[in-house]
């Protein structure tokens, strides 16, 4: 009589657990929203000093407000600055945000660009969302009341 000879049939666990967890590094590496430095907050405003800021180029900052992180950019344009969400209406839900790439802000979600003159005048659909900010003596500032009222796309 033959010995029946049992074969193991069961995967190695290292096997598994390598893809496993390189897909885990993968989607956290695609999804959740980007991480800035934090907004310079001076009593109940962001202040951020003008000559600081590259022309042309943004500047992203993440204000936290009740576990939120209310990300959002300023740029100077001209001798005005500008500042925006880093969301927009129609794809803030994936928290994505922005990229600043050769000159254009790319929404990381849907993929579509637009410089900076589109973008002050643009509204609605992909467009970054305005953020109210004064230019007084050198200085920009925006109250954070009016990125607490934003936090709600976050």
């Amino acid at each position: 009589m033959a010995a029946s000879v049992r074969q193991n049939t069961a995967v190695p666990a290292k096997r598994l657990f390598v893809p496993f967890l390189l897909s885990l590094v993968l989607l956290a590496s695609c999804s959740g929203q980007p991480a800035y430095s934090s907004a310079p907050v001076a009593g109940s405003e962001v202040i951020i000093d003008a000559a600081s800021l590259i022309p042309d180029t943004p500047r992203f900052f993440t204000y936290r407000y009740q576990g939120k992180s209310v990300n959002f950019f300023v740029v100077r344009y001209g001798e005005r600055v500008l500042s925006f969400l880093d969301a927009c209406v129609t794809c803030y839900r994936s928290k994505q945000g922005y990229r600043f790439t050769e000159g254009s802000f790319v929404c990381r979600d849907c993929g579509k660009a637009y410089v900076l003159p589109e973008m002050e005048t643009g509204f609605g659909g992909c467009f970054p969302i305005k953020v109210r900010g004064t230019l007084k003596d050198g200085r920009y500032r925006i109250p954070l009341a009016s990125l607490e009222k934003a936090s709600s796309v976050f």
